[in-house]
């Protein structure tokens, strides 16, 4: 015993035990590990931020130790002097928390709503009006909301200056704006241009160096646009280069006004800097500057980014005498901002031209900083807001007949509710604008390099838009946006027109389809509803499988086009043979490139020219005879394959959800959607089960009937089929339904059924809401914290079909959930039918419309009760711990560790978390 004794010795510091500082057993570990000084366990509990041992998982257990002359129980005058600055300190916070909630939800957007609309109200009056407007309590939640909107806006903007200057620091400016930037002999020679391109110190070819000619350049060829590009940079180089010293001296001053920062101060500022600190939610009074500033850069940017291009707009519109048709519009505060950023555009290069004639170089620079941001800012607008808008009414107007709708239907809508109108077409438009990119990045993975050189590559990390936006002329854009408009708008055509006028023609019964918002089906809209959301969607929307099947069609097409066209090698590529034929023809005939191999063709001059470098992603391909021919059969087998496509999108799926709807609402019109979305849903099972079978067939016939034979079998296990059928019974059909019972009764039918009407119940409705609330507990219950409904819902989840324990399922998920949902529904209606008629009989003051409205009203009113049950048993949680924390605060010194006991004795010591442990003795 004794040779034992002297042999313990702690895990941490391998020092034995003194009486001082004693030894401890407080997990389940044995052996070398399982003694351990508390002072030792204290530090390390600290150091790993862990309450439990990291070997045996067992959570150590430590006893207060109290004063001795602790009384058995507190004086009320130590808790009350507790409670006093308990709820002192939580007012104080309360104080604090409500200014900087009332400073920023308040000040900021009201501040921010008043002051434009000051700016923009047009007369001296609201100027002089502006501190009495801020005190204004007239329509003070719609500021409130309008400011928040307001200011939104400025810190977007905010956020896009800093962000598109850090893109023109890091990218360079344009050319036309740099090109005076470095200093020149005065002097210089012009640069000597040779068919190689540029040298290494020539201005443009510095950056992007320009293609090598790969053939002599036609007269009217691409080639001699870039030397004509280049000779004219050249001439302007030459013109300028005296101001281009003049420019470099000034960034030497500003590079050592630059040296003279420090480094570390900023840093050190950006570190203290948080977001805390800045809302002024670190209890301190420092976000009142932020505040400030915020406010001043509210006011700065409505008056530079608003006030100023709307009124110079609104003198070009009036200038101009198109103030009545931009009235017309609906919106002409929109409408006549962009105009005056045009016209303010315009200003700007035309003051940049006046700037570099006169050699104001500093002048020049900002004015064309100025120029750029505008630019970009109404390429922008374009890009997104204006193209998107084409796009989504194009599609409207290209489908009217679907729906047996007519352009004045659609005026009328614009004119009830313009702003919402207007945003539903750019929403449809911005959808097919993506899944449009969508399709050309799969394509992308399919095609050979290079045959889509027209059209830009996404996935490229080169590709920029803001680069482009800032680099290339504006005519380049406008030449763009016009070829993306009659791009996009001729598939309309294709897809949609002309399958529409195709259908019409054939099926002359089949439009339109039925989207009116009413239905006369005898079944609930919300649960086809709930069978779109919680079904058809999660299926459809299973990018996986989807995107697979596309690209497998879109590939076989491509081989079956490539054969029948003999433009394999033009649209998937022959790389071995590429290789192969590249070696020889460099050995033999290096000059010619025109026989069979067409490395680089007219479309990769293209590409060089539009990317002002050499050809990017550009695969050799074999031209076969008549090409050109075959480039125009390719087209028409796309149109032709696009066309019968979108004439199968637009009538199996519909067909097939009419007919299965059918037999389930009879010969009652139900909205398309759901018809639709039930026929996609069984071609997905059908497309999915035909793949699954495309993918067994490799492994052979005997692989097959194994897995069919497997499936069959556990498919006709009668004891399987009856776990699944009770289980499906139980959490599937009884507790929804008893959940959109619930639901009814405590929320719906209080607040939409009158006390003078008689509330009736639909059980497929309240299935299948009851089914939605299911789905969004279970949802809330994983993600919330660990208890035991979590526990039992993830072992269900991860016992799945094959493995379902029925005994488990129905004891310790279905029964207590049952039986919940059972006492809410049956103890109320026990109350109201049965106790209030027998107190009826012998209390005459309780008449009919009383016991009616207790009726009615008992199921929301228990609920309300059992909240309040709950928030007292909540404040007598809270009073517990305050008063655990006064005590502790007054007589608690120390805390002893607990040894592990393999029979835990009952003890009325009290466990506490070891990361309260600071203050151990």
């Amino acid at each position: 015993m004794d040779t034992a004794e002297e042999g313990d010795i702690c895990r941490v510091c391998r020092s034995e035990g003194t009486p001082d500082k004693p030894l401890y057993h407080p997990c389940v570990c044995t052996g070398s590990i399982k003694f351990i000084h508390q002072e030792c366990l204290v530090q390390w509990l600290k150091h790993s931020r862990k309450e439990y041992c990291e070997l045996c998982k067992h959570r150590f257990a430590f006893t207060p130790i109290y004063s001795p002359d602790m009384p058995s129980r507190l004086p009320v005058q130590d808790i009350f002097a507790g409670l006093v600055t308990s709820v002192g300190t939580a007012i104080r916070y309360w104080f604090h928390y409500t200014l900087v909630a009332f400073a920023w939800l308040g000040v900021v957007p009201l501040t921010a709503c008043r002051i434009y609309k000051c700016l923009f109200t047009g007369s001296v009056s609201s100027l002089l009006t502006l501190p009495l407007d801020m005190l204004s309590t007239e329509n003070l939640l719609a500021d409130c909301l309008q400011g928040c909107f307001v200011v939104t806006c400025t810190l977007c903007a905010f956020i896009s200056l800093v962000w598109l200057r850090e893109q023109i620091v890091h990218g360079g400016a344009p050319q036309w704006l740099e090109q005076n930037q470095q200093q020149q002999p005065q002097h210089a020679p012009a640069p000597q241009f040779n068919e190689q391109g540029p040298g290494p110190g020539q201005g443009v070819g510095e950056n992007q160096p320009a293609p090598a000619a790969a053939e002599p350049p036609a007269d009217n060829g691409p080639a001699a646009e870039v030397l004509d590009i280049q000779v004219d940079l050249a001439e302007d180089m030459e013109l300028e280069d005296e101001a281009g010293a003049e420019d470099v001296g000034d960034a030497n001053n500003g590079a050592q006004d630059d040296m003279n920062w420090n480094a570390l101060e900023w840093d050190r500022a950006a570190e203290e800097l948080t977001w805390e600190r800045m809302l002024g939610l670190d209890g301190s009074l420092v976000f009142l500057e932020h505040v400030f500033w915020v406010v001043s850069l509210n006011t700065l940017f409505i008056l530079v980014f608003a006030f100023c291009p709307y009124h110079i707009g609104h003198f070009s519109v009036v200038g101009l005498g198109f103030e009545n048709n931009v009235q017309a519009s609906h919106f002409e505060g929109l409408i006549t901002t962009i105009v005056g950023y045009i016209f303010l555009a315009m200003t700007l290069i035309l003051c940049h031209g006046l700037a570099a004639l006169v050699r104001f170089q500093r002048s020049r620079r900002l004015l064309g900083v100025c120029y750029i941001v505008v630019k970009v800012s109404l390429l922008v607008v374009v890009e997104i807001g204006v193209f998107p808008v084409i796009c989504g009414w194009w599609l409207d107007i290209c489908s009217l007949e679907m729906f047996d709708a007519s352009l004045k239907d659609r005026e009328l809508s614009f004119e009830s509710a313009p702003g919402t109108t207007m945003f539903l077409h750019w929403l449809v438009g911005m959808v097919y604008v993506f899944y449009f990119a969508s399709f050309i990045l799969l394509l992308r993975e399919v095609l050979r390099p290079g045959v889509l050189w027209f059209l830009r590559n996404l996935n490229d990390p080169d590709f920029n838009p803001v680069q482009e936006m800032i680099h290339l002329p504006i005519y380049r854009h406008l030449r763009r946006f016009i070829l993306s408009v009659v791009v996009f708008g001729s598939i309309v055509l294709l897809m949609l027109w002309l399958p529409i006028r195709t259908i019409k023609l054939i099926l002359p019964a089949f439009l339109p389809y039925n989207v009116m918002l009413y239905s006369d089906a005898p079944v609930s809209e919300l649960s086809l509803e709930l069978l779109l959301l919680q079904v058809v969607l999660p299926a459809l929307l299973e990018q996986g499988h989807t995107r697979q099947w596309l690209k497998g069609l879109v590939r076989a097409w491509t081989v079956t086009a490539g054969y029948l066209l003999d433009l394999h090698s033009y649209l998937l590529g022959d790389q071995e043979e590429n290789d192969d034929d590249a070696d020889q023809q460099a050995n033999n005939n290096p000059q010619g490139r025109n026989n069979n191999a067409i490395p680089e063709g007219l479309h990769a001059a293209h590409q060089a020219i539009l990317q002002q470098g050499g050809p990017v992603g550009v695969q050799p391909y074999h031209q076969p005879i008549k090409f050109s021919l075959r480039i125009v059969l390719l087209i028409v087998f796309m149109c032709v394959t696009l066309l019968v496509a979108s004439l199968v999108c637009l009538t199996l799926p519909v067909f097939a959800g009419r007919y299965l709807m059918s037999f389930w609402t009879g010969s009652a019109k139900i909205h398309e959607l759901y018809t639709a979305a039930c026929g996609l849903y069984v071609c997905w099972l059908s497309i999915r089960a035909i793949t699954v079978l495309l993918a067994w067939m490799p492994q052979g016939r005997r692989v097959i009937l194994l897995k069919v034979q497997e499936w069959t079998l556990m498919v006709m296990l009668c004891n399987t089929i009856l776990k699944t059928v009770v289980v499906a019974v139980l959490l599937v059909g009884a507790i929804p339904l008893l959940l959109g019972l619930l639901f009814e009764l405590v929320i719906v039918a209080p607040l939409r059924v009158p006390l003078d009407q008689t509330p009736l119940f639909y059980p497929w409705q309240d299935w299948a809401l009851g089914v939605l609330h299911a789905k969004i507990i279970a949802a809330i219950t994983l993600m919330g914290p660990q208890w035991w409904l979590k526990t039992v819902i993830e072992q269900v989840y991860a016992n799945g079909i094959r493995n379902i324990d029925l005994h488990f399922i129905i004891r310790k998920l279905a029964a207590p959930v049952i039986c919940v949902l059972l006492v809410s529904l049956c103890v109320p209606y026990f109350i109201s039918a049965g106790i209030v008629p027998i107190v009826a009989q012998y209390s005459p003051g309780v008449t009919m419309e009383m016991q009616n409205l207790v009726q009615r009203r008992i199921y929301p009113f228990l609920l309300m009760v059992v909240m309040l049950l709950g928030i007292l048993s909540f404040q007598i949680r809270q009073f517990k711990r305050l008063y655990e924390h006064i005590k502790n605060d007054k007589y608690l010194v120390g805390q002893r560790l607990v040894n592990y006991e393999r029979k835990p004795l009952a003890s009325n010591w009290t466990q506490k978390k070891t990361s309260d442990c600071p203050g151990i003795e």
